[in-house]
């Protein structure tokens, strides 16, 4: 009879490693996936700063235009620190409170779209990596649909934006900005 009941306890404690290695192999499974998901919520949260942020230097670019002062011809800045300090007045105006970092990439070191006698236009950012959002974008940015990588977001003040890209003024041949490198369609 003891024999039964050691091979019976032996069974059981058998059943419950097994049981604990099951449960073990769930976590595991579940803290990765909540990891990933992390990982998905916290990059779709930066495609939202940027656009926040972009529109932000697009704004300020226009703004930097309207108030050119009285007597001069409107110009870009030539420097994205210009937006912060206008150095066209004796006084302070700011069209930009700060540089804002780039939310992917964490630097102030946007790529620049610049005019035909280089004062900017807009920015961009520098990173290659593909968007989350792809589409559903608001009326501002809906020249954002279907862009393979976060350099084809483009940020720009005065220049005509289509599906196929950005046309950048004064040119006579219609260059469109392509800032990935990829051809017009």
């Amino acid at each position: 009879m003891s024999n039964k009941r050691h091979n019976r306890s032996t069974r059981a404690a058998g059943f419950t490693y097994v049981g604990l290695m099951i449960m073990l192999a769930l976590i595991g499974v579940a803290a990765a996936a909540t990891v990933q998901i992390g990982g998905v919520v916290q990059r779709r949260a930066a495609e939202e700063e940027l656009l926040f942020v972009g529109l932000q230097f697009k704004q300020a670019v226009k703004s930097y235009f309207e108030k050119t002062p009285i007597g001069n011809a409107a110009t870009a800045p030539r420097r994205l620190e210009d937006l912060v300090k206008d150095p066209r007045f004796p006084n302070t105006i700011r069209h930009l409170r700060q540089i804002y970092p780039d939310p992917l990439t964490g630097k102030t070191d946007w790529g620049l779209i610049r005019s035909t006698d280089g004062g900017i236009l807009g920015v961009y950012s520098r990173s290659k990596d593909v968007p989350i959002r792809v589409d559903n974008f608001p009326d501002e940015f809906f020249h954002f649909k279907g862009k393979k990588t976060f350099r084809d977001w483009v940020f720009v003040y005065g220049v005509v934006c289509e599906d196929r890209g950005c046309t950048l003024p004064q040119q006579d041949d219609s260059v469109y900005y392509q800032p990935s490198g990829m051809s017009p369609r």
